[in-house]
């Protein structure tokens, strides 16, 4: 049952014959953001939720595999090409969310952003083309805005 288990603090489920409480931990997925051809990648949505919206590839981190690890495996299970982790761009979670988004920015090592299984198309996107209104989560919006602030907009190094 949902009960108050601590002054202060939301419900908790406890097991009404032995009192344990079951601790509903937050689901962590990870992600990249990268360019190809100096322009931003990101894939429309093959899958619910937000079927046709506009994602960087990412997906829940699988239990006992490296964070930065996983943001690379499902780079590659959604756009089938190798990235480099190469910094960390932010986390992201939001009040009632279960979900806590972990997102760094990448290098292509090899192949050519791909469709894959759970992606309808890839987009390349300039930072005046992103399509903000067709993006499929708030951690979308605020990855895709802090990677253009601090990636994009970086000036080229001779």
């Amino acid at each position: 049952a949902s009960r108050v288990v601590k002054p202060g603090e939301p419900a908790r489920l406890v097991c009404e014959r032995c009192g344990r409480i079951f601790w509903q931990d937050p689901k962590l997925a990870a992600g990249t953001l990268f360019t190809y051809e100096g322009k931003l990648v990101l894939l429309r949505r093959g899958i619910e939720p937000a079927y046709g919206k506009w994602v960087f590839p990412g997906g829940f981190v699988d239990r006992g595999e490296v964070v930065a690890d996983g943001a690379v495996r499902e780079t590659w299970e959604e756009a089938r090409v190798r990235v480099a982790v190469t910094d960390l761009l932010g986390l992201y979670s939001y009040p009632e969310r279960p979900v806590v988004v972990v997102v760094y920015a990448a290098r292509i090592v090899e192949g050519v952003p791909t469709a894959a299984d759970e992606t309808l198309e890839v987009g390349l996107f300039g930072p005046d083309e992103i399509p903000w209104d067709d993006l499929a989560f708030p951690s979308t919006r605020d990855a895709v805005r802090d990677y253009v602030a601090r990636v994009l907009s970086r000036p080229s190094t001779p």
